[in-house]
């Protein structure tokens, strides 16, 4: 073989194994490329208020069910979107009571129209008692910080309503967690937002002022005990993302015929992916066809 074709020979097989070596090095780098790390996840328990009874079961099964999530995965806290007792009674609170302090998470509730037949008052107490010295609550409204999203939690001033207090509290808290993202923790959305009861929410003309602010990327809410088989929870309206919270006790909408307990888990990754898992009560694996996620980004 003449020395040139030897020499083009060698070359070819020299380019052909440096470009062996770099797909391999691309596909190493990319297997173990590191995932996305989630920075922040908790789980959003709905509305209880049992009746006629004040048996908690279904609370009971989730919270079960969030401890042992808890055990495998990260879970920060807990929320819940109001309306644990009926009627705000002292029977339904403190049935609740030892059931929610089985919970091994932090637990942040709001008031809703439930608790409002009562008093702000009882909700708190009854509230630290939940925690059981996990984190103590000091107002019906609060905020917290995580870096990459802030939560604003605003029970209502009356029912599941808002005074213009009320409206100026959360443009307040909004405005100063500029420019992150805030995920708008109420008990019910405003009325209109999920057509399937869109007389029930809030009302105040001036909650459109809140769902202007640029940096308002979500609310969640309950209220409504909506079958997640048979409505619409999850969806987006102009820039913000509406989850709704199911009921743990009791279905409402589209009626009463068939009860499915539920809850949902909402994680936040570095990049600012949101994805949002919804589990039934028992099953520690996701239901697929109730995912929905969104990104901060866009």
């Amino acid at each position: 073989m003449p020395s040139s074709e030897a020499s083009t020979l060698k070359r070819g097989a020299l380019a052909f194994a440096v470009a062996v070596s770099l797909f391999t090095a691309a596909c190493a780098t990319s297997e173990t490329a590191a995932p996305d790390p989630v920075v922040l996840r908790f789980a959003v328990l709905g509305d209880a208020e049992p009746k006629p009874l004040a048996e908690f079961p279904n609370v009971e099964a989730a919270v079960r069910d969030v401890n042992a999530l808890a055990q495998d995965q990260r879970i920060d806290f807990v929320v819940g979107v109001g309306d644990i007792a009926h009627d705000g009674t002292l029977l339904q609170y403190d049935a609740v009571t030892p059931v929610l302090q089985q919970l091994v998470l932090p637990f942040y509730p709001i008031m809703g129209n439930e608790e409002f037949t009562s008093t702000e008052e009882r909700f708190l107490e009854y509230a630290n008692r939940w925690n059981d010295g996990k984190v103590e609550l000091t107002s019906r409204r609060y905020v917290q910080d995580h870096g990459p999203v802030v939560l604003v939690y605003a029970s209502p001033d009356f029912g599941r309503d808002f005074n213009d207090d009320g409206i100026e509290w959360m443009l307040d808290q909004i405005l100063a967690a500029a420019p992150a993202d805030v995920f708008l923790i109420v008990h019910g959305a405003q009325a209109g937002a999920y057509p399937e009861n869109p007389e029930k929410g809030i009302t105040n003309p001036r909650f459109a002022e809140v769902l202007a602010q640029p940096n308002l990327a979500a609310i969640i809410s309950g209220d409504l005990h909506m079958d997640m088989d048979r409505g619409d929870h999850s969806k987006q309206i102009d820039d913000v993302h509406y989850l709704h919270i199911p009921a743990l006790e009791r279905t409402k909408i589209p009626d009463e015929t068939r009860h499915t307990p539920m809850f949902r888990v909402f994680s936040v990754t570095g990049s600012g992916d949101v994805i949002i898992d919804t589990y039934q009560v028992g099953d520690l694996t996701p239901l697929d066809e109730h995912a929905y996620r969104f990104s901060l980004a866009d």
